[in-house]
């Protein structure tokens, strides 16, 4: 065949059509025999790595799991100890001087519970991390991620920070509670609400101070242990001492028998002595040791009976020395008057010079 011919041959054969070259191919038994070949193929090649892989992360859960429920108990055994120690110090004099038993079931309750949280996160959190890990997974960025936020969110709240770790202290070492009255340096009143970062107080005159846990640099608590009622009787340095002390001793005596003094006072009224000794005056100290914040209202009680049991006795309470007033020298009627002026006599020369001219009659 000549080349023309050859080129008219292959010029007039047929094209295929547009929907021809579209129709998608079918496939055949062939093909999926194949497919499933290679798919088996790759199963039996890794099924031993994602085995192991399985373990590992079985064996990481199991760990973690049975590591954590090892610990909470161990918490929770701790926390009945502490509370089993309360229990047995409750009802004697050194319990009296501590908090009360339930205010410390509270207590542990709570520290408990944030040290279940706090372990709890750190355990699974560190098995989430295996786990990551046995999957090959590049934790490095994670982790400088991570590291980087916590050092700017570190250094932007750092207030914030030193409010919660002052907060977690003050509620393990039991530093205050609800219904405690304390001096916080800033502010001071009775304690209506502790938080991890803020704590609340209700003032003396009804208002409500909230105090940020970490601006608070000392801490005085009025509710515990016990607090102390003095009070100062100053007397003539010419009295008898001891019917003074016999007559305090009576009254103190009487008070501690008497309801509701009797459960106020944790000891006896004491007459301590002579505080003071001065020209004009001595001073007897009284005192004695009374439930926590009940001071001021024992030292009210203990004067009003004082001074009856004093007036009783015609023994005089005497104070300051008053000031000596001295008399008042007589007074000049006429200091007050000024010296009669010159000009107030109208023919004294004086009067004449200033008497303004007479002008000069105008004639028309």
């Amino acid at each position: 065949m000549s080349l023309p011919a050859f080129l008219l041959a292959v010029g007039s054969t047929p094209s295929p059509s547009p929907s021809e070259s579209e129709t998608p191919s079918v496939p055949t038994v062939q093909d999926a025999q194949e497919s499933a070949t290679q798919a088996a193929s790759w199963v039996e090649q890794n099924w031993s790595t994602w085995l192991a892989i399985g373990l590992k992360v079985l064996l990481i859960l199991v760990i973690a799991g049975v590591l954590r429920v090892l610990i909470r108990r161990a918490i929770t055994k701790l926390i009945d100890r502490m509370n089993r120690t309360a229990q047995a110090v409750d009802g004697t004099a050194i319990g009296g001087l501590l908090v009360n038993v339930e205010r410390r079931r509270q207590r542990s309750q709570a520290i408990g519970s944030v040290l279940r949280s706090v372990a709890s996160f750190l355990i699974m959190g560190t098995a989430a991390l295996m786990v990551l890990s046995a999957f090959d997974i590049n934790l490095a960025p994670l982790l400088a991620s991570a590291g980087v936020a916590g050092v700017a969110i570190g250094f932007g709240a750092r207030n914030l920070v030193t409010d919660f770790l002052s907060g977690v202290f003050m509620i393990l070492e039991d530093q205050y509670g609800v219904g405690d009255s304390i001096d916080a340096d800033v502010a001071s009143g009775e304690v209506i609400e502790v938080g991890l970062r803020v704590t609340k107080l209700r003032g003396d005159n009804g208002e409500i101070w909230y105090v940020r846990n970490g601006e608070v640099k000392r801490i005085g608590n009025l509710s515990q242990g016990w607090s102390t009622a003095g009070v100062d009787v100053t007397v003539r340095p010419s009295e008898n001492l001891d019917r003074v002390k016999a007559v305090l001793s009576e009254v103190g005596e009487a008070m501690s028998k008497e309801e509701p003094w009797n459960e106020l006072l944790w000891g006896p009224i004491e007459v301590l002595g002579l505080d003071s000794v001065l020209l004009d005056s001595m001073v007897v100290r009284v005192s004695a040791k009374t439930m926590p914040g009940k001071s001021l209202t024992v030292e009210r009680e203990l004067r009003w009976r004082i001074k009856r049991a004093f007036d009783a006795a015609d023994i005089p309470i005497v104070g300051r020395p008053a000031l000596p007033v001295e008399d008042a020298a007589a007074t000049d009627p006429t200091a007050g008057i000024s010296a009669p002026s010159a000009y107030a006599n109208t023919s004294s020369p004086q009067a004449q010079a200033a008497t303004p001219l007479t002008p000069p009659s105008v004639t028309k």
